[in-house]
C-alpha cells in the first residue's frame, strides 16, 4: 500500500530529469534577462552575440571538464595550463614568427601533455584529482610566468639594446577574433561548437566514452569488467588538457597578447557549467548537451549581471550560491 501511494505521489520523470532541470534553469535565466533587459539591451542581437564570444572560452574549457568529471574526478589546473599556452602561442607567432599551424599544434601538444600527466598520476599511482591537479595547475603557472619572464608577451618585441620594436599582430589573431556570417557570429564562438562536437563524439559514439561513464559509476566493477582505468583517465585529463589549449589559443588571441595572469579561477566557471547542465560530480552521469545549456545559462546570467551594471564581487557570490544549490538538487534526486 505505502508502495503504492509513493509511486503516486512521485513526480513524473520528464519533471525530475537532469535535462528538465537544467532547461528550467535556462529559461529562468533567459526570462531574467527579458524582465530586467537594461532599456531594450537584452533584446539586440549583437547582445547574444557577444555573450556567446564572451562565454566561449569558459565553454571550451568546460567540454574537458565534463569528460573528466564523468569519470568522477575533477580538474583544477585548466585555467593555469590555459595561461601557459596562451603564452607559449603569442611568444611562438609573435616573437619567434613560428607558421601559425606549427605554434597551434605545439600548443596543442602542450597542453595534452599537462593534462595527460595529471591522469598518469591519478591513474598510476591513485593519487587524488584534487591533489594531482591542484600540482598541475601550480606548476603550470609557474612555467608560464617562467617562460614569459613574469610579463605579458605582446606585439612589443624587445631588442639585443634593451629597446621595444613593436610588430604586427599575426594573421591567425585576427582570424580567431573574426566575425562572420555578416558579423552576427564569432570565430571562436564556432571554435567551441566545434570541440563540444569532438566532445560528443567521444562520448557517445566511442568505446572510449562508454568506458569513461563505466568508471564514474563504478570504478571497482569496471576493473572487473576489463576496462583499462588508467588509459582512460590519462585519456579524460589529456583531453582537458587539449582543450585548455585551444581556450589558450582563443585566449591570446582574443587579448592580442599571451598574458601568464590569465585563466585565474577560469576552472571555477567551468565547474559551473557542467554542474549547473546536470552532469553528476559523483561521476558515471552527463552529456555534453547538458554542459550546452550549462554554457548558455552561466552566459546568459553574467550578460544580464553586466548590462545591468552589477559588479563582478556579487557575480562571483552568485555563481558560489548557484554551484550550491545545483550540486543540493543533485543530491536530493
Amino acid at each position: 500500500m505505502a508502495d503504492k501511494l509513493t509511486q503516486k505521489n512521485r513526480m513524473p520523470e520528464w519533471i525530475t530529469s537532469p535535462t528538465s532541470r537544467a532547461l528550467a534553469a535556462l529559461i529562468v535565466v533567459f526570462v531574467l534577462g527579458l524582465l530586467f533587459h537594461a532599456e531594450g539591451a537584452f533584446y539586440k542581437w549583437g547582445t547574444h552575440r557577444d555573450m556567446l564570444r564572451a562565454v566561449s572560452v569558459y565553454g571550451i574549457l568546460a567540454c574537458g571538464m565534463t569528460l573528466v568529471i564523468i569519470t568522477a574526478g575533477i580538474d583544477l589546473s585548466v585555467g593555469s595550463v590555459l595561461a601557459l599556452t596562451a603564452v607559449l602561442f603569442a611568444l611562438t607567432t609573435i616573437h619567434w614568427q613560428w607558421p601559425f599551424w606549427l605554434a597551434i599544434l605545439f600548443c596543442l601538444a602542450v597542453g595534452g601533455v599537462c593534462g595527460g600527466f595529471s591522469g598518469y598520476l591519478i591513474g598510476r599511482f591513485r593519487i587524488q584529482p584534487f591533489i594531482a591537479t591542484l600540482a598541475m595547475m601550480v606548476f603550470a603557472r609557474g612555467v608560464a610566468k617562467w617562460v614569459s619572464g613574469g610579463q605579458k608577451i605582446s606585439t612589443a618585441v624587445q631588442q639585443p639594446d634593451g629597446t621595444y620594436q613593436y610588430v604586427s599582430v599575426p594573421d591567425i589573431f585576427t582570424l580567431i577574433n573574426a566575425k562572420i556570417f555578416g558579423g552576427n557570429l564569432t570565430v571562436v564562438t564556432v571554435i567551441l561548437l566545434a570541440c563540444i562536437l569532438i566532445s560528443w563524439i567521444l562520448l557517445t559514439r566511442l568505446r572510449q566514452g562508454r568506458y569513461m561513464l563505466a568508471i564514474g559509476g563504478n570504478e571497482q566493477a569496471a576493473v572487473l569488467s576489463g576496462v583499462p582505468v588508467n588509459p582512460i583517465k590519462i585519456l579524460a585529463y589529456g583531453m582537458a588538457g587539449l582543450f585548455s589549449a585551444v581556450a589558450g589559443i582563443c585566449q591570446a588571441s582574443q587579448e592580442l597578447q599571451g598574458d601568464p595572469e590569465a585563466g585565474v579561477a577560469y576552472e571555477l566557471s567551468a565547474i559551473a557549467m557542467v554542474v549547473i547542465g546536470g552532469t553528476s560530480l559523483q561521476g558515471g552521469r552527463g552529456s555534453l548537451w547538458l554542459t550546452l545549456i550549462g554554457i548558455l545559462t552561466i552566459g546568459y546570467l553574467e550578460k544580464i549581471l553586466s548590462i545591468n551594471a552589477v559588479g563582478e564581487d556579487k557575480r562571483l557570490m552568485l555563481t558560489g550560491v548557484i554551484i550550491i544549490a545545483a550540486v543540493l538538487l543533485q543530491k536530493n534526486k
